[in-house]
C-alpha cells in the first residue's frame, strides 16, 4: 500500500509539472514543427536549404544507377520537419512489438498516415500537406485542393489527382466496393461531388454548406479519410480497367472469391497486407505479415526533408517482432528489446517500468490521453435478440448498469489511480465539455442498481441469483472485445463482477480483431468494449456523438439508416434520429455560436440518455523509448491523431556512439 501511494504521489508531482492545457506542452517541450516549402522556412528563419542529401544506402543505389538522384526523387517543394532535438543520423533498425495483422493498426500510427490535409502536433491547426494549399468558397461548398507538385509513389510513378479521382469514382461511388457511401462526405444525405481540375488540382463540390469538411479530410483512422489510393498499381484488380479473365486469374491466385474481395484485399489502405502496394507513407512493408518479422523499409521517394535538406526518414528499416500477447510486449519493452514502443504498455506496469529504466537503458515518457473513456460498455441496440433488444432501448436498464460499476476501483487495479473515473463523454479540453455528462449516472450505487432492474420488471431470479427475463430464461449477456486492446480483460472482469452482483450473468468473449469488427458490422453483438477515441481534435472524432456506419461504436443499423436516407438499416428512435438531425446542422453551421448550439443540445441528450457506458478516462499514455532512440517528444497528446504519429516519426532517428 505504502509502495502504491508513493507512485500516485510521483504521478501527482509529474501531473502538476506538465499542467492541463495543450499548449503548455509547446510551451515547456520541444516538439515537431514544420514549413509548408523550403521557401517559407528560409522566410520564417532566415536560413536557406541550398543543397539535398540522402540516405548512404540510397546514394549507394543512385551510383549504380538503380535510383534517381534525390533533387529528382523529392517534389519541386518537400515539406520541411524541424526535428524535436537535432538533425538526426541516417541508419539503423527500429525494433517495436505487435500481435500480428490483427494490430496493424499499430504499424500503421507508427510509419505515420499521410492525409492530404494535416493537424499540427497539438490538434489545433490544419496544416498543408499531400495538398499544398486550398480555397474555399464564400459559402463553404466548394473545396478546391493544389497538390504538392512532383510527389512520386515509392516506385517511382508521380502522385496526381487521377489517384484521388480513381478512388472517388471507382471506389466510393462503386456499391460492390462501398455499399454505403462514407457517411463523412456526405451533407443532409447528399454525397460529396469530385471533379479533377487539372493533373494537380482537385474540387470538391457540396450541395449544402460543408465548413468543417478541411477537418473531416485531415481524420485519422478512418481509411476512407485518405482519399487516394495508387490508380497505376490498384485498377490491375478493377472490372472497369481489366478483362474478365485476367481479374478472374488473379482472383483465383489470391484464394478469393470475387473481384471486390480481391480489391479489397489488395487495397489494403494501412499497407500492411500487400508488399507490392507502393506507398508515399515513409516506409514501405517488404515483408509478409504473417511471419515472426514484418518489415518495413525506408521509402526513397519520401517527399519530406529536415532543415538540413537531409531526406527523412533516417531510420532504415521498421521491424514489427510478432508476440503472442499484450505481456510479451510490456516484457520485451521492460528488458531493452524494444527501441520504442507506446502501443499496448500497460499503466498496471508503471511501478516496474521506472524500476527498470537504467538496467534496460530507456525511458519512461508520459503522453497525456484526451481520451473521454479508456474503455466504454456499448449496448447493441439493433440487438437480434428482441428481449435483449427491448432491454438494451430502456435508458433505466442502461442507467442500472452504469451505477453497478465501481469506477474508483476500476482505477486503482487497472490504472494505478492515475486516471479519472468518469462517464464516457467529452473531455476539459473539448470546447463542448458538460460537467453534468461527465458525472452521469458515475457513481457507484449497486443498491440502486438493483432497485432499478427490479423496477422494470426484472426482480425474479433463478435459483443461483441471477435475474430472470420477461421471457423466463436468465438474463445472460455476452461481452465481447478484441484482445489487442490493452487491459480490456482486466476491466471486463471487474465488470463482469459488478453486474453478477447485481444478478446479471455475464460472459467474456475476447476476439481476434477481423472477426469482431465482421460481427460488429454484422449486428451479431450484444455487448462490447471499446476504448473511447481521443476528442482532440473535435470534429475529426463523429462516432462518440452519433451512430457510425464507418468506425461503428454503437448503432451501426440506425447510421446505416441515415446515410442512405432510409433505404436500409433500423429507423431510430426519436432521440437518436434528432441528434442525426443535429449533426447535419452542426455541419452546415457557418458560425462557431450556431454550432456550439447545436452540439450543447446533442451533448443534452446524451445525458438524458447514457447510450454508451463509461468507466475511467484521461488516463496516461506510457511510451518506453531506448536512450539512443532521439527525437522523441517527451510529452505529447495521445490524441485522435493516430498517435504517435503527431510526432512525426520520420524523424526519429537511432544516435551511435
Amino acid at each position: 500500500m505504502n509502495r502504491l501511494k508513493a507512485v500516485l504521489l510521483s504521478f501527482i508531482c509529474v501531473s502538476l509539472i506538465l499542467g492541463v492545457v495543450p499548449i503548455s506542452f509547446a510551451q515547456k517541450v520541444p516538439t515537431p514543427f514544420e514549413y509548408n516549402t523550403p521557401l517559407d522556412y528560409q522566410r520564417a528563419t532566415g536560413k536557406k536549404i541550398t543543397k539535398f542529401s540522402e540516405a548512404p544506402g540510397l546514394a549507394e543505389l543512385v551510383k549504380q544507377g538503380k535510383l534517381p538522384p534525390v533533387e529528382k526523387r523529392l517534389p519541386q517543394e518537400p515539406k520541411v520537419i524541424v526535428p524535436v532535438e537535432e538533425v538526426g543520423q541516417y541508419g539503423g533498425v527500429w525494433n517495436r512489438a505487435w500481435l500480428g495483422p490483427s494490430d496493424s493498426m499499430g504499424v500503421y500510427k507508427s510509419i505515420g498516415r499521410e492525409s492530404l490535409i494535416d493537424y499540427d502536433a497539438f490538434g489545433k491547426t490544419l496544416v498543408p500537406n499531400i495538398v499544398k494549399r486550398w480555397v474555399v468558397s464564400k459559402d463553404s461548398k466548394v473545396y478546391t485542393l493544389y497538390l504538392r507538385k512532383g510527389i512520386k509513389w515509392s516506385d517511382g510513378q508521380p502522385f496526381t489527382a487521377d489517384d484521388i479521382l480513381f478512388v472517388y469514382e471507382d471506389v466510393l461511388m462503386n456499391k460492390e466496393l462501398t455499399p454505403t457511401f462514407p457517411q463523412w462526405l456526405t451533407v443532409k444525405g447528399k454525397p460529396v461531388k469530385v471533379e479533377k481540375v487539372d493533373d494537380y488540382t482537385i474540387k470538391f463540390i457540396f450541395d449544402e454548406p460543408m465548413p468543417l469538411f478541411l477537418y473531416q479530410l485531415a481524420k485519422p483512422i478512418d481509411a476512407n479519410a485518405l482519399l487516394y489510393a495508387p490508380k497505376h498499381y490498384m485498377k490491375q484488380f478493377h472490372p472497369k480497367y481489366t478483362s474478365k479473365e485476367e481479374l478472374d486469374k488473379k482472383i483465383k491466385e489470391a484464394g478469393v472469391k470475387t473481384w471486390n474481395e480481391l480489391y479489397t484485399t489488395k487495397e489494403d489502405s494501412w499497407w500492411v497486407n500487400d508488399p507490392e502496394r507502393p506507398t508515399i507513407w515513409s516506409w514501405k512493408a517488404v515483408t509478409s505479415p504473417t511471419g515472426p518479422n514484418f518489415r518495413l523499409e525506408r521509402n526513397p521517394y519520401y517527399w519530406k526533408v529536415d532543415v538540413a535538406g537531409n531526406q527523412l526518414p533516417y531510420i532504415n528499416t521498421v521491424n514489427n517482432i510478432l508476440v503472442q500477447n499484450t505481456e510479451m510486449v510490456n516484457l520485451k519493452a521492460m528488458t531493452g528489446e524494444l527501441d520504442f514502443q507506446w502501443r499496448h504498455i500497460s499503466a498496471a506496469n508503471y511501478t516496474l517500468f521506472m524500476e527498470n529504466r537504467e538496467k534496460g537503458g530507456y525511458r519512461v515518457l508520459n503522453w497525456r490521453s484526451t481520451s473521454g473513456s479508456n474503455h466504454v460498455i456499448c449496448f447493441n441496440l439493433t440487438c437480434k435478440d428482441p428481449v435483449l433488444k427491448s432491454l438494451f432501448n430502456n435508458d433505466k436498464f442502461r442507467k442500472a448498469l452504469s451505477i453497478a460499476i465501481n469506477r474508483e476501483e476500476i482505477n486503482q487495479i487497472a490504472y494505478l489511480g492515475q486516471a479519472v473515473p468518469r462517464q464516457a463523454s467529452l473531455i476539459p479540453d473539448v470546447p463542448y465539455y458538460s460537467p453534468e455528462w461527465e458525472k452521469a449516472w458515475a457513481e457507484y450505487d449497486p443498491k440502486k442498481a438493483s432497485a432499478m432492474l427490479d423496477e422494470i420488471g426484472l426482480s425474479k431470479k433463478d435459483k443461483d441469483g441471477y435475474r430472470l427475463r420477461p421471457d423466463g430464461k436468465r438474463l445472460d449477456i455476452t461481452i465481447e472485445f478484441m484482445e489487442a486492446i490493452g487491459f480490456s480483460g482486466d476491466v471486463c472482469e471487474l465488470i463482469r463482477k459488478y453486474w453478477e452482483d447485481i444478478g446479471i450473468k455475464v460472459a467474456l468473449k475476447p476476439e481476434e480483431r477481423s472477426l469482431y469488427k465482421t460481427r460488429q458490422s454484422g449486428n451479431e453483438l450484444e455487448v462490447y468494449i471499446e476504448g473511447m477515441s481521443p476528442q482532440i481534435p473535435f470534429w475529426s472524432q463523429d462516432k462518440w456523438i452519433i451512430p457510425s456506419v464507418s468506425l461503428d461504436h454503437w448503432g451501426i443499423e440506425f447510421a446505416r439508416w441515415y446515410v442512405t436516407g432510409g433505404k436500409s438499416g433500423v429507423e431510430p428512435p426519436k432521440d437518436i434520429a434528432r441528434l442525426f438531425e443535429l449533426w447535419d446542422k452542426a455541419k452546415s453551421a457557418l458560425t462557431e455560436t450556431q454550432r456550439k448550439r447545436f452540439v450543447q443540445e446533442m451533448v443534452n441528450l446524451h445525458v438524458k440518455n447514457i447510450w454508451f457506458i463509461g468507466t475511467v478516462g484521461m488516463a496516461p499514455t506510457y511510451a518506453i523509448v531506448k536512450n539512443t532512440f532521439r527525437n522523441v517528444p517527451e510529452n505529447i497528446m495521445d490524441a485522435a491523431l493516430d498517435t504517435p504519429r503527431q510526432a512525426r516519426p520520420e524523424q526519429f532517428f537511432i544516435k551511435s556512439k
